[in-house]
């Protein structure tokens, strides 16, 4: 099967996976990455966060997929809760 570099070469060799990867690779992961830093830099599962931002486990699982695919974007009451559960704070600029 080979590495997931050699994979991710492959597919990123087709114009429209590289297109689609290149537009989602922008915001949705960067905001992913901040989220998932946050919530590793607090010793936190998604099972503690969602228990923190009150609701449930697979909500959190949810949200993070929904990022990384691109799907759906999150509340910013949401974003906002979930940066609260990991002991940060939201802050949203544009430039």
């Amino acid at each position: 099967m080979g590495t997931f570099k050699q994979m991710r070469e492959r597919v990123l060799a087709d114009p429209e996976a590289r297109a689609e990867y290149e537009r989602l690779n922008r915001e949705e992961f960067a905001l992913l990455d901040q989220m998932l830093a946050a919530r590793r830099e607090a010793g936190l599962s998604q099972a503690d966060v969602a228990h923190r931002m009150g609701t449930k486990a697979p909500a959190v699982t949810r949200l993070e997929r929904a990022l990384a695919s691109g799907e759906h974007s999150p509340s910013i009451d949401t974003l906002r809760r979930y940066a609260a559960a990991c002991g940060k704070s939201l802050r949203i600029s544009i430039v």
